[in-house]
């Protein structure tokens, strides 16, 4: 198994990840029942936000945070979303590859996790 590389592997994290949480049911309602993730628009996204968290590029232009926030008062989200959320993620990301990058991408999800409930939190 090699470390995550470049755009390609995160394309491959991200669309794998969404798989998994598409078919879990303890989260997948969030994406497709209550946000309504338009998936061909924000895989692309979320691919440009990975890329930029783990090797610097300025494509991501967004803000993160609000579709969150703006979530959250449709929907609470939880400990436990965030949980499942987190999970997934490492584990998907230790199916397909391991290294330092690797490391560092779920270390950022943690992080990530932690300052969005913090957020959702001081805004709710």
């Amino acid at each position: 198994m090699t470390d995550i590389a470049d755009r390609k592997d995160i394309e491959s994290i991200v669309h794998s990840f969404y798989q998994l949480i598409r078919s879990d049911s303890r989260i997948n309602y969030i994406f497709d029942d209550i946000a309504k993730i338009n998936w061909g628009h924000h895989t692309p996204i979320i691919c440009d936000f990975w890329e930029s968290v783990l090797f610097g590029a300025a494509n991501y232009k967004g803000n993160a945070m609000l579709p969150h926030i703006s979530l959250n008062h449709k929907i609470p989200l939880t400990g436990e979303h965030f949980e499942v959320w987190l999970q997934t993620w490492k584990t998907n990301i230790d199916q397909l590859f391991c290294g330092e990058i690797a490391d560092l991408a779920k270390e950022r999800a943690d992080n990530i996790a932690i300052h969005m409930q913090h957020k959702i939190k001081a805004t709710f």
